[in-house]
Order: C-alpha cells, then sequence, then structure tokens
C-alpha cells in the first residue's frame, strides 16, 4: 500500500508542477540517497514493530523518536537547543505516554525492531530539514526528488514482507480501487506536510504537532463516540496539551528573540555603512590635500 502512496504522490507533485505551483530542481542522488533509504527503513521495521508488537508498545516506542531527535541534532548537527524546550518536552512524552498505554506486550524480537524503527525515522525526519538546507530545494522540490527512487525502492521490498500472489489474486472491485485512490491521495496530503512542518520548522516541532493530534483524536473518542474513559487517559491528555502550549509559547519567544537580535544587527551594520559614506567625501579631500602637497614638494 505504501507503494501505492509514494507512486500517487509522485503523480500528485507532477500536477502541482504543472498547476505552477513549484518548479522541479533536480538534486545529486548521492545525496537523495540516504534520505530514500531512511524512508524505506522507516517503512519496513515500524511496520515489523506493529507485528511483533502490541498496539500499546508500538505507540509507546513511537514517543521515543521525539528524544531520540534531540540527541541525534545535538550529538551529530551541532544544533543547540534550550533547557526551556527540553523540559517542556517532558509533559508532552509523559502525556502521550498515559495517553495510549493500553495493551503492552512485546518480546525481545519485537523490540529490536521497535528500537531500530526510532533510530530511523528520527534520521528521516531530521534529514528531511537538513536535506532543504543542504540542496536549497523547497518542500515540494525535495519531495520530487525522494518519491520515485522510494517508490522502487518498496517495489523490490514488495516479495519479501507481502505473498505476491495474494496481491494480484485480490478482487480489485470499483469499491477497493476507490478506497485506495482516496487513501493514497490522502497519503500525498500527509506526506507534504511533513516536508512542509519540519522544512519551516524542525523534526522536533513535528513530532509535538503530532502528538497534539493524537491528544485531539483521544478526547474527540471519549466526547463524540463515548468510548471509556480512564483516569490516566484523562491525565495523559491534559499533560499532553500543557505541554503543547508550552512548547508553543517557548518556542515562539525565542523566535521573536533571533528576530529581534538579527534586526539589531542589521541596524549596527547599516550604521557602519552609513559612518563610511559619511567619511568617504572626508577621505577623498584628505587624499587630495596629500597629492598636492606631495607635487609641491616635487617641485620644489
Amino acid at each position: 500500500m505504501t507503494f501505492f502512496h509514494f507512486v500517487v504522490t509522485f503523480l500528485g507533485l507532477v500536477v502541482c508542477w504543472q498547476l505552477g505551483l513549484f518548479t522541479p530542481k533536480r538534486a545529486p542522488m548521492q545525496h537523495v540517497l540516504p534520505l530514500c533509504l531512511s524512508f524505506c527503513g522507516f517503512v519496513v521495521l515500524t511496520n515489523l514493530s506493529l507485528q511483533y508488537n502490541s498496539v500499546g508498545f508500538y505507540q509507546i516506542a513511537k514517543i521515543g523518536t521525539t528524544p531520540t531527535v534531540v540527541v541525534l541534532e545535538t550529538l551529530y548537527f551541532g544544533k543547540v537547543f534550550s533547557q526551556k524546550t527540553k523540559l517542556s518536552l517532558i509533559p508532552v512524552c509523559l502525556g502521550v505516554l498515559l495517553t495510549s498505554a493500553t495493551d503492552i506486550q512485546f518480546n525481545f524480537i519485537g523490540a529490536v525492531y521497535a528500537f531500530l524503527g526510532v533510530l530511523v525515522t528520527s534520521m528521516y525526519q531530521i534529514w528531511v530539514g537538513t536535506k532543504q538546507k543542504e540542496l536549497g530545494l523547497d518542500s515540494m522540490q525535495l519531495l520530487f526528488n525522494q518519491a520515485p527512487i522510494s517508490a522502487i525502492m518498496l517495489l523490490f521490498l514488495i516479495p519479501v514482507f507481502e505473498d505476491p500472489s495474494e496481491i494480484l489474486s485480490y478482487p480489485y472491485d470499483t469499491q477497493s480501487v476507490i478506497a485506495i485512490f482516496i487513501s493514497s491521495v490522502l497519503a500525498f496530503c500527509v506526506n507534504l506536510s511533513i516536508f512542509l512542518v519540519i522544512g519551516r520548522t524542525s523534526a522536533v516541532t513535528y513530532n509535538v504537532v503530532g502528538y497534539f493530534k493524537l491528544a485531539l483524536v483521544v478526547l474527540g473518542g471519549f466526547l463524540l463516540f463515548q468510548y471509556p474513559v480512564m483516569p490516566l487517559n484523562i491525565l495523559g491528555i491534559l499533560l499532553t496539551l500543557s505541554g503543547v502550549v508550552i512548547y508553543t509559547h517557548i518556542k515562539l519567544a525565542e523566535t521573536a528573540a533571533a528576530q529581534e537580535l538579527a534586526q539589531s544587527k542589521e541596524v549596527d551594520l547599516s550604521s557602519v555603512n552609513v559612518v563610511e559614506d559619511d567619511l568617504k567625501p572626508f577621505n577623498s579631500q584628505h587624499t587630495e590635500q596629500e597629492d598636492d602637497e606631495y607635487s609641491e614638494g616635487r617641485d620644489k
């Protein structure tokens, strides 16, 4: 199914290109390949984690993506996170843990798949952001480069994890084809939103947004569909939402401070340029006077 999703993602980007929403820009294969490989690893390992573990443990393992991103970006990408930012992530992750911690069952192989899945997912999210800056591409341009390569890789992985005979023998009636197409269009929107959010903010912010969405979905299930409510679930939702609010406030404050610092540097630089411009006539006049004195000395 993921193969179909990325094929439709590529076709959707072609439509966006024809509509003039972006201009394709080719990137060297060796620079895009790590992104494609990490995406395929993320898809395979998360599916294996879900296959060998319970849904509850699978959800809990995914929470590890956020701290892993922070550690990797700090150690290997030179990114600095403020102490306030790191502390604000604690209630977010703890809240999601309490919200989704149900039916926790796992085994050694499943735990290994979950750990590797978190590691590869973290690298994929980090590269989605860094590759845009490194290659000078916007979100659509980078996804346009990644989508066809990832789709081809996934095509070769299908026989390893799926039975091709079952896929080919499935009765593809009109209803199922429409369902596959709709899910593929939604996947295009999700894939593009990942690149847009990470490209304009960060991988950590993308995860926080995902946790916020999860809390709203669980809360909606309680309110709209009368799902059974447990005290831990309520506590988890409150922790998650409060953590998201705190994180958002901190990031907005840091962004505003960074903009003020950049503006002050621009003002200082412009002041230096103004002073240099004011001194130019004086320097020119002084130079001409020195030349005249030098000429008079030679005449004597």
